[in-house]
C-alpha cells in the first residue's frame, strides 16, 4: 500500500483535506484473443498492478488533476471540456464528458493519482484510468450508476473522446474483477461467469518483447474484415448466423470448399479459440492447470499459424517457455506484432525463469525483455 499512501500524502499537501482512496487495477487476458470483436468469449483477470486515486468533490465546477508519475498538473471546468494535445488528461476528461452527456450532475473534483501498471505492456492502464475515475466519481457524487453502466461509460470515454476503438473487455474486468478469480465474459450478451483460479504455486509472468511492429493497426483492421467476410459467406447457408460465435467447427469444415483459404484459417482460429475459452473454464473448475497451460500453447500456435498476428520475437519467447520445465503454459497476449507473452510459471521457479528468458532473449536479440510478475487481485474498489 506504499503507492496508496504516497497518493494520499500528495493529495493532502496539495488540497489540505482527506481524500477518498480508490485502487483501480490493470488486467491480463489468460486466453481468448481476437474473439471479442467476433462476439465470442474472453477470459481476463484483474492483477496486482494498479492505479491509485485520491479524490474529493468540489462545488465550483473546477476539476484539478495531478499525475504524480509525470509530475504534471492539469485543470479544467466541468462545463468546458476540450480534447488536449497533452494526452493523459483526455482519459479522465472523457469520463466527465460521458457523465455530462448522461445528464449526471458533477460539480468538480480534486484528484491525485499514481500507478505501477507498466505502460506499453498491454496491461490496460488506460482502462484503469477511465473505469477507476468513473467508479470514484460515482461514489463521491452518489450518482447511483450500476456496475455494467460504469463499464460502458468508461469504454465510450475511450472510444469517443480519446479516439481509440477498444472493445469492452478491459473496462469490464477492471470493474468486475475478483481475487483468485477469472471472468469468462460473453462479448455479445455482456454477461459473465466467475471461475476460480486458485493455485498458490503458480504466478503469472509477462515477458515484454520491447517491440511494436508497424503492422499492428492495419493488420488488426484486416483481420476484422476477414472475419466479417467469413460470416457473410456462412450466412448464405444459414441466415441465423450473426457472427463467428454462431459457427461450429464442423459447419465451417463442411463449407471449406466455398471459402477462401486465408479467410477459412482466420475463421477456424476464432471458432477454436472460443472453444478453448470454454474448455479452459472447465479445466479451472477441476483445478487442472496442466490442461489449462496446454490450451495456452494451442492458442499461441493458432495466433501464429492461422490468425498470423504473432512475430518472431513473440514466437521466440513462447517457444523458449515451451521447452522450459519451469512453465506450464505460454502464449502471446494482445493484438499481436509485439507486446508481451503471458506465462504460467511455478512460484518457486520465477527467478530462474526470469534469468533464463532474459539471457536467451538477449543472446538472440541483443537486449533483455522486461519481465513482470503478477497475481490475480480484486477489481476497482475503495481502500479508505
Amino acid at each position: 500500500m506504499v503507492l496508496a499512501e504516497t497518493v494520499r500524502k500528495k493529495f493532502k499537501k496539495l488540497f489540505n483535506e482527506e481524500p477518498l482512496l480508490v485502487r483501480s487495477p490493470g488486467r491480463v487476458n489468460l486466453i481468448g484473443e481476437h474473439t471479442d470483436y467476433n462476439m465470442g468469449f474472453v477470459l481476463p483477470a484483474a492483477i496486482d498492478k494498479a492505479i491509485y486515486f485520491a479524490i474529493s468533490p468540489r462545488s465550483d465546477g473546477q476539476c484539478k488533476l495531478f499525475a504524480i508519475d509525470m509530475n504534471d498538473y492539469f485543470e479544467y471546468q466541468v462545463a468546458s471540456i476540450e480534447h488536449q494535445e497533452k494526452n493523459w488528461p483526455n482519459y479522465l476528461m472523457g469520463v466527465v464528458d460521458q457523465l455530462n452527456k448522461a445528464g449526471k450532475k458533477i460539480t468538480g473534483f480534486n484528484c491525485v493519482f499514481s500507478g505501477d501498471i507498466p505502460l506499453g505492456a498491454g496491461l490496460s492502464s488506460s482502462a484503469a484510468l477511465e473505469a477507476g475515475l468513473a467508479f470514484s466519481l460515482n461514489h463521491i457524487f452518489n450518482l447511483g450508476i450500476d456496475k455494467l453502466s460504469l463499464v460502458k461509460l468508461a469504454q465510450k470515454a475511450e472510444n469517443e473522446f480519446v479516439g481509440v476503438n477498444c472493445g469492452i473487455m478491459d473496462q469490464y474486468i477492471n470493474i468486475f474483477g475478483a481475487q483468485q478469480t477469472v471472468l469468462k465474459i460473453d462479448c455479445r450478451s455482456l454477461e459473465c461467469e466467475y471461475h476460480p483460479f486458485i493455485n498458490d504455486d503458480l504466478r503469472i509472468v509477462l515477458c515484454n518483447t520491447m517491440v511494436t511492429h508497424s503492422l499492428a493497426s492495419s493488420e488488426y483492421n484486416t483481420r476484422r474484415s476477414q472475419c466479417e467476410s467469413g460470416v457473410k459467406i456462412m450466412q448464405k447457408y444459414n441466415p441465423e448466423i450473426k457472427s463467428l460465435r454462431d459457427i461450429s467447427l464442423d459447419l465451417l469444415h463442411s463449407h471449406r470448399a466455398n471459402i477462401d483459404e486465408v479467410i477459412f484459417r482466420r475463421c477456424k482460429f476464432v471458432v477454436e479459440e472460443n472453444e478453448r475459452v470454454t474448455k479452459s473454464c472447465e479445466d479451472l473448475e477441476k483445478s487442472d492447470f496442466d490442461s489449462f497451460g496446454q490450451r495456452m500453447y494451442e492458442s499461441h500456435r493458432g495466433l501464429r499459424d492461422e490468425y498470423e498476428v504473432s512475430c518472431k520475437e513473440l514466437d521466440f519467447l513462447a517457444e523458449e517457455a515451451l521447452y522450459s520445465d519451469k512453465v506450464i503454459g505460454a502464449r502471446m497476449m494482445g493484438g499481436g506484432f509485439g507486446g508481451c507473452t503471458i506465462n504460467l510459471v511455478y512460484k518457486s521457479m520465477v527467478k530462474k525463469f526470469q534469468r533464463f528468458i532474459e539471457e536467451a532473449y538477449k543472446k538472440k536479440y541483443g537486449r533483455k525483455p522486461l519481465v513482470y510478475v503478477c497475481k490475480i487481485e480484486a477489481g476497482t474498489h475503495i481502500i479508505s
